[in-house]
């Protein structure tokens, strides 16, 4: 029996996924949040498949620690940027670096990520889940876009994530200041408007070259959560640990999206893993998306000048 197309989504993560073999010799990939889970996965994937790797990562020790670990394994090159993506000034640093020394940039994986189960405010009194979730990768994506344009043809990668489907999104209150704060829905509130972006990017990218996709990488096992309190910590180390898979499944799949030929041309899509699938009815909303867009420029004093 067919599902109902808003639960597509628990057939689709059963599906056969695809893949390929195409290497990625000479091309640099820029991801972030790659010292463990998804992010680790897909750098070593990237690694396995010849990519020289760029990692913008918060803790500098361990992505020297991955660094050293996969160039061990494999001949390329693998650059470490320390940047923490709470803070919009850290972003911005990162960016520079990565425009001034990186002649082109074929594949920007965005990865960073993080949830709170209470509410938590940034340097710049945004609330940190939507600051480093959405925020921070509107950024980071918005200054490096003239690299991606000016070397076309290039790939964004947005992880993105099942949880929109929490909801949570109000413009009106995007802090959670007037509303009590849930860590379920400030994590689908983020993934929402990161999937709106996305839309409205893609528009604007339409014959630059450059594509841009949203991808959910599984029920995987990674990190994210884990600076919570120790009760969330136990409950999901011992309770939610045994259902989630392997995160290299998350690997495979952001592999395929950076290297397979396929998807080339392919842009403004959402992806269960490879699945090519329809998010949530709200997180289409043309309407919303540029709404979200111009309160993301004003949020981190971006304007139309920088990138598109």
């Amino acid at each position: 029996m067919k599902l109902p197309e808003e639960l597509q989504f628990i057939a689709n993560s059963r599906m056969h996924q695809k893949t390929t073999t195409t290497r990625m010799d000479g091309k640099v990939c820029v991801i972030t949040g790659s010292t463990s889970g998804v992010g680790y996965q897909a750098a070593k994937h990237l690694a396995q498949g010849g990519a020289d790797i760029v990692m913008v990562c918060r803790n500098p020790q361990k992505a020297t620690a991955v660094r050293d670990e996969l160039q061990l394994q494999f001949p390329i090159n693998i650059d470490v940027i320390q940047a923490d993506f709470s803070r919009f000034s850290d972003v911005r640093r990162a960016a520079d670096m990565i425009c001034n020394q990186y002649p082109k940039i074929d594949v920007l994986i965005n990865n960073a990520g993080v949830h709170y189960t209470h509410r938590t405010l940034n340097e710049e009194g945004i609330e940190m889940v939507f600051a480093v979730n959405h925020l921070a990768s509107f950024l980071f994506t918005r200054l490096l876009l003239n690299k991606l344009i000016e070397n076309a043809p290039a790939r964004i990668i947005q992880v993105n994530s099942q949880g929109h489907r929490f909801g949570g999104l109000d413009l009106d209150d995007l802090n959670w200041e007037h509303r009590h704060y849930q860590g379920l829905k400030s994590y689908g509130a983020s993934k929402i408007a990161q999937l709106l972006t996305v839309w409205e990017l893609s528009d604007r990218l339409n014959g630059s070259g450059v594509t841009i996709n949203a991808v959910h990488p599984g029920e995987v096992k990674t990190n994210i959560g884990m600076n919570n309190e120790l009760i969330y910590r136990l409950y999901k180390r011992y309770f939610l640990w045994w259902m989630l898979k392997d995160p290299e499944i998350s690997g495979n799949a952001i592999y395929f999206h950076a290297a397979a030929p396929e998807m080339a041309n392919v842009s403004g899509r959402f992806f269960n893993l490879t699945i090519d699938e329809k998010p949530a009815k709200y997180a289409v909303d043309r309407s919303l998306s540029t709404k979200i867009w111009k309160i993301s420029e004003e949020m981190t004093g971006l304007s139309e000048k920088d990138g598109l």
